[in-house]
C-alpha cells in the first residue's frame, strides 16, 4: 500500500482540510494515511475526525496512527509537514514577551523580525532530524512543507535535508481573490504572474483579455487608503514600489523598517496594524477548538468538500501525470535572475508525474528585488546560524532584520538575542544557552 505521511497531525483542522482533501481524490484512493505527532492526544483526536470523515466519503484509504516518527514515514510516497516546535506556550509567547522589554514589537513573528529567526532556530534541527529519517526510510518521498518559517526551512531541507521538497503557502492562492474582493472587482478572466519569496512575493502582471488592470487596481486602492481598513500597509507598498504584495499587511508590518516605530506611535493607528495578533489568534484558536472538539469527536460521519490546499492536487497531479500549476517555494537556480542562486524563492511551477518543476521568471524590478534581498539576508545568515551553531550568526541575522535593526541599538540587539536564546534554554541547545556575546565569540574562536 503506497502511504502519505502526515508530520504534525495534532494541528487537527489542519488534518481535517489536507487529508479529506485526500480521501476525495480518486486518484488517491488506496493510500494509507499515516499520522504522527508528539502529543498523544491532540494525535488521537486528529484519528477520530479522520475515521467520521472517511465514513462520509466513502473512502478506500486506510488510516493509522503511529507513535513512532520513523514508522509512520517508512515507505512513504509523500509526506506533508505541519510541525510547531515548542507551540504557542511557551515559545511564541517568549518570542513576543522577551522583546517587548526592549521596546521592540511584532504582529507575526513566524516568518522574519526576531520571532522568526528562533522560530526558525529551534524548527530546523528538527527537520533535519525528520529528513535523516527520511534518507534512511523514504527516500524517494517528496516532502511538501508547510510549516512557518517557509523559505528558511524549505531552503534547509533541499540544501542540507538531501530530500525532494516543496514549500507550499496560501498567501499566493489567495492574493488576486483577496485584492479584487477588497476592491470590489470582478476576478472573471483575470490572468496573473505572481513571484518573488515567500510571504513577500508580487503581482507582477494582472490582466484581462490583455489589458492591464493595475491602473484600476491603483485608483481603487487610493480611494480606499482614505477610510479604515484591514489591508492599509499593503496598498502602501504599493503605492511607493508600484506592486502589491502577497501576503497580509499585518505580515507585511514587520517585514519593514517603516511600519512599527516606537518614535511614530501614530503609525500602528494610520496603518491599523494589529500588533500581537498571533497570541491573540492562537488563544482564540484554542478556545475555538475546546468549543467544537467534543461535537467532532461524536460524530459518526463528518461531510467535507475538497479544499484549495495544494497538497492534494500536487500528489494527484504525480500520480496521473495530469498537469497542475502552482504557487512553489523551492531553491532560485537563476529562476529570478536578480535574487542569490542560493535563495528560496516563490515562483510558479508546474507539477505532473517527473515532479514539481518551477519555471523562469527573468528579473523582478530593482526596487523589488531589493526588497527582497533585506529578507534574504536575514535568512541566509539564520541558516548559517543553525548549521553552524555559532551564536555570533545568531547576531549577524538580528541586526541585519530591518525591523529590528530599525529600532534597536546594536548592543540591545545582541543582548536580545542572548535573552532569548536563555529562555528558550531545551529548544536551543546548540548555542550553549546562557552564555554571553563575549563568551560565546571567544568559544566560536
Amino acid at each position: 500500500m503506497n502511504k502519505i505521511t502526515f508530520i504534525g497531525a495534532g494541528s487537527t483542522v489542519f488534518v481535517r482540510n489536507v487529508l479529506g482533501d485526500v480521501m476525495l481524490t480518486p486518484a488517491l484512493q488506496g493510500f494509507e494515511l499515516a499520522l504522527f505527532d508528539i502529543d498523544p492526544q491532540r494525535l488521537s483526536e486528529s484519528e477520530t475526525v479522520l475515521r467520521a470523515m472517511h465514513k462520509a466519503a466513502g473512502s478506500t484509504c486506510g488510516i493509522k496512527a503511529y507513535a513512532d516518527r520513523k514508522e509512520a514515514l517508512r515507505g512513504a510516497k509523500y509526506v506533508i509537514n505541519a510541525i510547531q516546535v515548542g507551540g504557542y506556550d511557551p515559545c511564541t509567547i517568549t518570542d513576543f514577551e522577551v522583546p517587548k522589554k526592549y521596546g521592540l514589537r511584532q504582529t507575526i513573528a513566524d516568518t522574519l523580525g526576531i520571532g522568526g529567526i528562533f522560530r526558525n532556530l529551534r524548527t530546523i534541527p528538527v527537520l533535519l532530524d525528520i529528513a535523516a529519517d527520511m534518507r534512511e526510510v523514504c527516500p524517494d518521498a517528496w516532502f511538501l512543507n508547510y510549516t512557518n518559517p517557509m523559505a528558511v526551512l524549505t531552503n534547509v531541507i533541499n540544501t542540507a535535508g538531501g530530500i525532494k521538497t516543496v514549500g507550499l503557502c496560501h498567501s499566493v492562492q489567495h492574493c488576486v481573490s483577496d485584492l479584487f474582493g477588497s476592491l470590489d472587482m470582478d476576478t472573471t478572466n483575470v490572468r496573473s504572474k505572481i513571484a518573488g519569496i515567500n510571504h513577500m512575493a508580487w503581482l507582477l502582471e494582472v490582466t484581462r483579455d490583455g489589458e492591464d488592470l493595475y491602473p484600476e487596481i491603483k485608483r481603487r486602492a487610493a480611494e480606499k487608503q482614505k477610510e479604515k481598513h484591514h489591508d492599509r500597509v499593503r496598498f502602501e507598498l504599493m503605492n511607493r514600489f508600484g506592486y502589491y504584495v502577497t501576503e497580509s499587511s499585518e505580515h507585511n508590518a514587520e517585514y519593514h523598517p517603516y511600519f512599527i516605530k516606537k518614535s511614530y506611535p501614530e503609525l500602528v493607528e494610520r496603518f491599523n496594524i494589529p500588533l500581537d495578533e498571533y497570541p491573540r489568534r492562537c488563544v482564540n484558536q484554542i478556545r475555538e477548538w475546546g468549543e467544537v472538539r467534543d461535537g467532532l469527536m461524536a460524530s459518526e460521519g463528518l461531510e467535507h468538500k475538497r479544499s484549495a490546499e495544494y497538497a492534494s492536487y500536487i500528489m494527484e497531479a504525480m500520480e496521473t501525470d495530469k498537469p497542475f500549476k502552482i504557487g512553489g517555494n523551492v531553491m532560485n537556480n537563476g529562476l529570478i535572475p536578480n535574487l542569490p542562486r542560493d535563495a528560496c524563492v516563490e515562483v510558479p511551477c508546474l507539477v505532473d508525474a517527473s515532479g514539481v518543476n518551477p519555471t523562469y521568471v527573468g528579473n523582478l524590478p530593482p526596487q523589488l528585488a531589493a526588497l527582497n534581498q533585506t529578507n534574504i539576508n536575514t535568512q541566509r545568515l539564520t541558516i548559517e546560524a543553525a548549521l553552524t551553531g555559532k551564536r555570533e550568526h545568531v547576531y549577524h541575522a538580528a541586526l541585519l532584520d530591518p525591523h529590528t535593526a530599525a529600532e534597536l541599538s546594536i548592543d540591545d540587539i545582541v543582548s536580545l538575542c542572548d535573552e532569548l536564546i536563555e529562555a528558550h534554554g531545551e529548544w536551543l541547545p546548540q548555542f550553549g544557552g546562557g552564555r554571553t556575546a563575549a563568551d560565546s565569540i571567544l568559544a566560536n574562536k
